[in-house]
């Protein structure tokens, strides 16, 4: 790459050759030589630093000769001129300059920094020169020009150095004594990447190349050493900038940095020496917002800076676990935020529990009521030679109250923690137990009319009131739940599932029903059988008999019909485990409604009217109602 370069500036100095130094005035361009301060020794650094930064550019008119710039300052109502080499103003040992009146006014002042910069490198090689240990016999000088902050006279010092003259003639090198090591630049990058864009071509040597693996010690008693590389150690000033009260900057050190200070403090600082913007010794705010606390993170003003934020809580299940977070996390599926959303706890799980109120209740309320058509049962086998139950099928409703006692107890099935296999049979096990219930509410009501049209004259419905008759209805009605349900847990069947949608702070252990077509064809053929009961029960509930049951079967079927109806918008609005709670209320108030219309008055006639329940009392009404 550098070879590259090197040809290239070859060649653009070979074209320009002409151009600077030909014979002919009118296409010669003006040279601008600079004139420096010297100081001889047997190896010589090149120095280029700005001393002064205001410059005077002249109007160009493209008509005669470009006028050079004037580096300028002020000093006491008066210019520093830096001029050129023609000026020669000039002499060994200073930089020649002259002092004029202002032609103009230039706002800036002399650079004092850059002097300070060139007073200590004058410093610096007294001392090395002075001791005898760094360089022995050897001295350094110094050949320095003022830049003036000025790319031109960046490029120009530089070629005067390397071409050993008061003036710059670029790949010559007029030797006059001793050789040129290293040239300092300025520590605006700009002007140093130029100077080492130049010097590389030319490969100049890190003036640290004399003083690699050395070590001295200094007046005051330090030592100072360069390793293999001819780097030093470091150390640094720790300065601060305060403002004096006339509005001139002052540079005050407060610590240092020193990697070889004999007793290991390598870095110190004095906080109380520090004056800051504010004129306070107190350490300023640097931003205009608080720190955000755990649980916030910081959102930017639109508009204001960057220091500037507000601090916004974390969202639904995110937190932030410090301070000034700039987003925030997002928890693990089964974890949310505590209350002040800097950490992520377990989220608790729900479900309808045995050991909640809720929970107790309903289970006592199924467990009680199951009991309760078992004890009826049992009253109708006592009684069964009686004419009321003899006249309202003994057998079926045997099989009704059989299966009103497991219709409480399926209900159990649905409180508790959710298992695999009670999630695939709970509603399985309801679906065909409450079949069985209302297909045998549904073969009474066909058998009453049966019956009554069976006492008509030359009526041939007299064999369709044998008991096979309601046994067929009820297999026929409980087959098709059955295959129903057989088919839903073949294609898409229940299954266990911890539901994070509903609730996002909790777990909720509920079984998913699978196919939720299947669930509602389920309850919907139970829907069917109870409409069928209760329309042929009510275009029955005049029928002329004793102990007529299609007004009690109308009044059941009501009820049946009118819970399951309510049930499913309140199943749909409800959440959680009060989803299973509402499918268990309505399991026990659908069964209750079968208990109470069905059974109540015939276990009061029973048990508390015994004259109701004679013969002498069901023919004499019979011939009341002929």
């Amino acid at each position: 790459m550098f070879s590259k370069y090197k040809t290239i500036w070859h060649l653009v100095v070979f074209l320009l050759m002409p151009v600077f130094y030909s014979e002919d005035q009118r296409c010669r361009l003006p040279i601008t030589e600079l004139s420096g301060m010297t100081q001889p020794g047997d190896i010589m650094i090149g120095v280029l630093l700005p001393l002064h930064v205001g410059n005077v550019y002249q109007q160009v008119h493209f008509k005669e000769k470009p006028p050079r710039t004037k580096c300028t300052s002020f000093l006491r109502g008066g210019l520093f001129v830096l001029p050129s080499k023609g000026s020669r103003s000039g002499g060994h040992g200073d930089f020649g300059l002259s002092f004029k009146q202002p032609q103009q006014k230039i706002s800036r002042r002399f650079y004092f920094e850059g002097f300070q910069h060139l007073q200590t490198l004058r410093f610096a090689l007294d001392e090395i020169n002075k001791n005898d240990e760094i360089l022995p016999n050897i001295t350094l000088g110094f050949r320095a020009y003022d830049s003036c902050a000025l790319l031109q006279y960046d490029l120009v010092g530089t070629l005067q150095m390397l071409t050993g003259l008061d003036r710059h003639i670029p790949n010559y090198r007029c030797p006059n004594g001793a050789p040129l090591s290293s040239i300092i630049g300025s520590a605006i990058s700009t002007h140093s990447v130029l100077l080492a864009s130049i010097l590389g071509i030319y490969n100049f040597p890190q003036l640290l190349y004399y003083l690699k693996s050395m070590r001295l010690r200094l007046n005051s008693g330090k030592e100072v050493y360069f390793d293999k590389n001819g780097d030093p150690q470091a150390v640094y000033d720790i300065v601060n900038w305060q403002l004096s009260p006339n509005g001139d900057m002052r540079f005050v050190k407060v610590g240092s940095y020193d990697t070889a200070d004999p007793s290991g403090n390598i870095f110190t600082i004095n906080m109380t020496s520090i004056l800051w913007i504010s004129g306070e010794t107190q350490v300023p705010n640097s931003v205009c917002s608080q720190s955000c606390p755990p649980g916030f993170w910081k959102a930017a003003r639109r508009g204001e800076p960057t220091c500037c934020f507000q601090c916004v809580p974390c969202p639904q299940g995110e937190i932030s676990n410090q301070t000034d977070s700039f987003s925030c996390l997002k928890c693990p599926w089964d974890m949310w935020p505590n209350p002040e959303k800097y950490s992520c706890l377990p989220k608790p799980i729900e479900y309808l529990s045995y050991e909640e109120p809720l929970g107790t209740a309903l289970a006592c309320t199924s467990t009680i009521s199951s009991l309760v058509p078992v004890i009826i049962l049992k009253l109708f086998v006592q009684f069964k030679a009686t004419p009321i139950v003899k006249a309202n099928n003994y057998s079926l409703s045997c099989l009704l109250l059989l299966s009103l006692a497991f219709c409480f107890l399926c209900s159990l099935m649905f409180i508790g923690s959710p298992k695999h296999g009670i999630c695939l049979l709970r509603q399985v096990a309801f679906g065909i137990v409450f079949s069985l219930c209302v297909s045998c509410i549904l073969a009474k009501t066909i058998m009453v009319v049966f019956a009554f049209m069976a006492t008509k004259p030359d009526s041939n419905l007299k064999k369709w009131t044998s008991p096979w008759m309601s046994y067929m209805i009820i297999s026929i009605c409980l087959l098709l739940q059955f295959i129903l349900c057989v088919t839903w847990l073949s294609l898409d069947p229940p299954f266990l599932e911890q539901n994070i949608e509903t609730q996002p702070r909790l777990i909720i252990l509920q079984c998913n029903e699978g196919s939720p077509t299947a669930f509602w064809c389920m309850l919907g053929y139970l829907g069917l059988l109870s409409t069928i009961s209760f329309v042929v029960a009510f275009l029955a509930r005049r029928l002329p008999d004793s102990f007529n049951e299609a007004k009690y079967i109308t009044f059941s079927m009501l009820a049946f019909l009118s819970v399951w109806v309510s049930y499913i918008p309140a199943s749909l609005s409800s959440q959680g485990k009060y989803t299973v709670a509402m499918e268990v209320f309505a399991i026990l108030a659908s069964s209750w409604a079968i208990v109470f219309c069905m059974f109540a008055p015939k276990c009061f006639i029973i048990l508390f009217r015994p004259s109701m329940n004679s013969r002498e009392y069901v023919m004499k009404k019979g011939q009341n109602m002929k």
